[in-house]
């Protein structure tokens, strides 16, 4: 990748984290457990808790950027859930505060990674149960991931406690 392409991916994707951590540093802690959607005529709940999206979405970051599952291990108090649907979960959610250290972890191994990513590196095949993409491709992908639950966890931000609560990040904080 030359150096444009890998500061312009690291500047688009840091605005993605960017607005995922103004999701999460935003919601209320009345709302932090809560579910995002329900059908009230069913009273079935289809969505994880708002934190659960929270650290799917930074496991998945922390994952992808290793570019394979083999070895991967999320730092502590994280567990290994994601990739197994009916692995343990958590005995109690995530705090705010884990969840915001994990994702300036994440942020500083998403820099680090695609900054220092050579063409080779970018072409290299990544293989994981849903396809084959280049390490390059899968960067896109999860910055589109990242972007996806964000816009979700603002939306219902914004449905439960009022417009503009998280606020639109048109480009990477310093860093």
């Amino acid at each position: 990748m030359t150096i444009a392409w890998r500061e312009s991916t690291w500047r688009q994707y840091a605005a993605a984290i960017d607005t995922l951590k103004n999701a999460i540093a935003a919601c209320p802690d009345e709302l932090w457990q809560a579910r995002l959607w329900h059908d009230p005529q069913s009273e079935q709940f289809f969505l994880p808790e708002y934190w659960y999206i929270a650290f799917h979405t930074l496991f998945w970051i922390d994952l992808y950027l290793t570019g394979t599952e083999e070895g991967f291990r999320p730092p502590a108090p994280f567990l290994l859930v994601e990739q197994n649907d009916e692995g343990p979960l958590p005995e109690k959610p995530y705090t705010k505060e884990e969840l915001l250290a994990y994702l300036d972890t994440c942020r500083k191994k998403c820099r680090s990674t695609i900054l220092e990513t050579s063409d080779e590196e970018a072409r290299r095949p990544c293989s994981f149960g849903w396809g084959e993409v280049s390490f390059f491709e899968l960067l896109l992908y999860t910055m589109r991931h990242v972007q996806e639950h964000a816009a979700q966890l603002s939306l219902f931000l914004g449905q439960q406690a009022g417009p503009d609560t998280t606020g639109w990040v048109s480009g990477m904080r310093s860093g």
